[in-house]
């Protein structure tokens, strides 16, 4: 199958005093057509700066060292390389063919516009519906994220609650019918309940619509619930992809299994719980060998001096460790 999203060796830096920032590193994978990939790890490992990247919104100071970014919409599509969009061609891109949810829906909307207004203006910048057809439109897409068009059209974004703003958000991301969106953390600060209300909103609008969709989160039950594949990053570099149900059961990367062994569960009879221990490195000097080293109960001599690549662990899974046998 075509994928919707190829990434090849991608690397992107921030330039600071210091030094360069490494914060993605030589990342290689498919996004499926219509699939849900999650993107895990710790803060700092560099997931945030990928999705930017994805949608070329990195700030002045990164660039993007290396890499391609082929989009296809569908199959008989010729495929977009992502990285060499103009200004013109970059603006009809995005929120057609992917968009992005941020964290903070209160951050993302105008707060002195409706709406309404907002809505239009999406859709004036990319020459779609207007007037009653945009109305009737986001009707459609408010009723898809379990919201009242009529409570929500004439709104203004303080008027709504935190849940309520991130669901508009995802309905404006749907307005244009990408086919890849991009969820940066969606429920940060969202109650329980409005998270899970959240998640099976985007469990029944991937199955109506379609389209693929790359969740970034650091809560591993998130991830576990929503996604198709799992990927875990850690110092700006791909560790370890594989389905599901794989990554969650027989996890093969030592920084994956501590994620899961660091998460509480309600039907495990495991009683305690185990850090990770220590600290993400410093992505502008970063350790010899596998960056996770410092930090790795199954350590070698091998794994201080050679940083390892992904390989086969089985069908499907791939894993960077020396020692993921030994798992």
């Amino acid at each position: 199958m075509t994928p919707t999203l190829s990434i090849q060796n991608l690397t992107i830096e921030y330039a600071v005093r210091r030094g360069a920032v490494q914060a993605v590193r030589n990342i290689s994978f498919d996004i499926r057509r219509g699939e849900v990939l999650s993107l895990i790890g710790e803060s700092g490992s560099g997931k945030t700066t990928f999705g930017l990247g994805v949608m070329r919104l990195l700030p002045t100071m990164a660039r993007v060292r290396q890499g391609s970014l082929l989009y296809r919409r569908d199959a008989a599509s010729d495929a977009l390389e992502v990285l060499k969009l103009n200004d013109a061609a970059l603006r009809a891109f995005r929120w057609k063919h992917v968009a992005m949810v941020f964290q903070s829906a209160l951050n993302s909307f105008n707060p002195v516009l409706r709406i309404s207004d907002q809505f239009a203006d999406t859709a004036h910048a990319h020459g779609y519906l207007r007037g009653n057809l945009l109305a009737a439109r986001a009707a459609q897409l408010f009723t898809l994220v379990r919201l009242d068009p009529e409570r929500v059209w004439r709104a203004f974004p303080h008027e709504l609650s935190g849940g309520m703003r991130q669901r508009v958000m995802i309905a404006l991301a749907l307005l244009l019918e990408p086919q890849l969106l991009i969820l940066d953390e969606p429920t940060t600060a969202l109650d329980v309940l409005t998270q899970r209300n959240i998640i099976d909103v985007l469990k029944e609008l991937r199955h109506k619509l379609n389209f693929a969709l790359l969740f970034i989160s650091h809560d591993l039950s998130l991830a576990a619930d929503l996604a198709d594949r799992v990927a875990t990053m850690y110092a700006g570099k791909l560790v370890e992809i594989g389905d599901v149900f794989t990554i969650f059961q027989s996890p093969r990367h030592p920084y994956t299994t501590g994620l899961i062994r660091a998460v509480p569960t309600l039907t495990s009879d495991r009683k305690d719980l185990t850090s990770i221990p220590g600290s993400p490195p410093d992505l502008i000097d970063l350790p010899s060998g596998c960056k996770f080293h410092p930090r790795c109960p199954l350590a070698s001599a091998r794994c201080k001096s050679e940083e390892p690549e992904l390989e086969d662990a089985a069908a499907g899974h791939q894993v960077a460790c020396w020692n993921w046998r030994a798992i």
